[in-house]
């Protein structure tokens, strides 16, 4: 166990789902071609003038209220002045003394209990220019200047790298349900920086170390591990660490230093003189939150209410499509556990298959429901029901007529299974004696029987009851 204090701290930065940038008219949009979704205020031409996107505010409203903060409802921007070739204003507007959210928190659990992490701010911002280098040359693709941004900058109080990802899942959830964010980090539309100290003192924070360019969640995990056993190793050395910005390489599994910061930024903030002050009224911040669909959180309650296992509910929420079809079913009254073994079996099979989503099938609402009646009154076998799947979802055609296509007429009179049951078990007399002694290995065999004679024309379940019953009277 490490003698040192860990502190951790994540900065992360989400694109918003708009259809314009935050102080133009360009498309916000991703893949184009260089340098095509771009105006002369993304290029900062002098005499150009900021005009506030507002549906830009709108998602910082549900940003913040999501994330437990108090909205800011008298606000400004500010001009955050630097030089580099990626901002072409030489100064970048963004929130500093009036965040829109301030002191909120996200709830995660580790090991079955829950912690709070503390949400410092929410500001808005607008997005640099993309960089590419080139050996010695560097190219600059102005589609993502101005882009609108949301940094949500946590509090120092993330103790492990497993809080850290637990903290960035519910995160990335949060906000990509509230159709905030699409929140892909493979493309740039959420950035995490990490900022890690050390310190023997419980009560005092070490020298922070920002480590940047990590591209998945789980990078962020080994970064974090790999910057701790790094300063670690300085600590017990008895070096000084210095305030410093690194870089993790995934190659090398290793963080890179990129500048040490030998005096704290200066980048002489103030008010943004071209864009008037922002009075959020009540009414505006009501609406905004009135569009927040129903949570995970609470679709996990809801499924597990409607009878779903854990993993299942896991499993559906991690398929936003497939959890807004499934909320179809929450209005009405089916068998809710059976709606989500077909949508997790052989649907989600389909649709990986196919690399397409559900609302682009013709498995409606109630053509769903229709085969669920089929095989929960035994018209239809688990084995029928993958045979003819793919004519269900592909096409219009009645199921019944599918059916009738296909061949498909199963036995659903108790008393026919029955007389099938009374066959097997008499030419299985071993077996049946082997299951009335407590193998429970020998019902597999017998059920197998079953549906062997009936050519698997016989509703498993109905076919499992019915055979458990004849061999509890063997068994009095």
């Amino acid at each position: 166990m490490s003698k040192y204090e860990k502190t951790i701290g994540l900065e992360v930065h989400v694109e918003l789902k708009t259809k314009s940038k935050l102080f133009s008219s360009s498309a916000n949009t991703y893949g184009m071609d260089t340098n095509t979704c771009v105006n002369v205020v993304d290029l900062g031409y002098p005499g150009t003038l900021p005009t506030i996107n507002e549906e830009v505010l709108r998602l910082g409203v549900k940003a913040a209220h999501i994330l437990h903060c108090k909205i800011t409802k008298r606000m400004h921007f500010d001009r955050k002045n630097y030089f580099y070739p990626d901002n072409p204003k030489n100064y970048q507007i963004t929130q500093n003394r009036t965040p829109i959210g301030t002191d909120g928190y996200i709830e995660i659990e580790i090991d079955g209990e829950k912690k709070k992490i503390g949400i410092e701010e929410i500001h808005i911002e607008e997005d640099t220019c993309k960089s590419a280098h080139r050996g010695k040359v560097s190219l600059l693709d102005f589609n993502r200047a101005g882009v609108p941004l949301l940094e949500i900058v946590s509090k120092p109080c993330i103790k492990t790298k497993e809080e850290a990802i637990k903290y960035l899942e519910k995160l990335k959830e949060l906000l990509f349900y509230s159709d905030i964010s699409d929140c892909k980090m493979e493309e740039g539309s959420m950035r995490c920086d990490a900022n890690v100290s050390l310190s023997k003192d419980k009560d005092k924070l070490g020298v922070k170390c920002e480590v940047k360019n990590m591209g998945s969640i789980h990078s962020v995990g080994v970064a974090i591990e790999l910057e701790e056993k790094r300063q670690e190793e300085c600590l017990e050395k008895g070096e000084v660490i210095k305030e410093q910005t690194r870089r993790y390489d995934e190659k090398k599994k290793a963080t890179i230093l990129m500048r040490v910061k030998e005096t704290g930024n200066d980048y002489r903030y103030f008010p943004e003189p071209d864009i008037p002050f922002v009075i959020l009224e009540d009414a505006f911040i009501e609406n905004a939150i009135a569009t927040i669909p129903k949570l995970p959180d609470e679709l996990r309650e809801i499924y597990q209410e409607k009878g779903l296992s854990k993993t299942q509910a896991e499993k559906i929420i991690a398929n936003r499509s497939l959890s807004a079809y499934f909320n179809q079913f929450i209005k009405r009254k089916t068998n809710y556990t059976l709606a989500a073994n077909l949508l997790l079996g052989d649907v989600a099979a389909y649709l990986n298959k196919k690399n397409t989503t559900i609302d682009k099938t013709n498995l409606t609402f109630n053509r769903l429901q229709e085969l669920i009646e089929k095989i929960e009154d035994g018209s239809l076998s688990s084995k029928n029901t993958k045979e003819i799947l793919e004519m269900v979802i592909e096409t219009d055609t009645p199921i019944e007529v599918i059916m009738k296509e296909k061949g498909i007429q199963n036995i659903k009179d108790d008393s026919i299974i029955l007389q099938v049951i009374e066959k097997v078990m008499q030419e299985n007399e071993a077996s049946v004696k082997d299951y009335l002694d407590g193998k429970d290995r020998a019902f597999k065999y017998l059920m197998g029987q079953v549906m062997k004679e009936t050519k698997g024309s016989v509703n498993p379940k109905k076919a499992n009851d019915l055979l458990k019953e004849k061999l509890k009277e063997r068994s009095v």
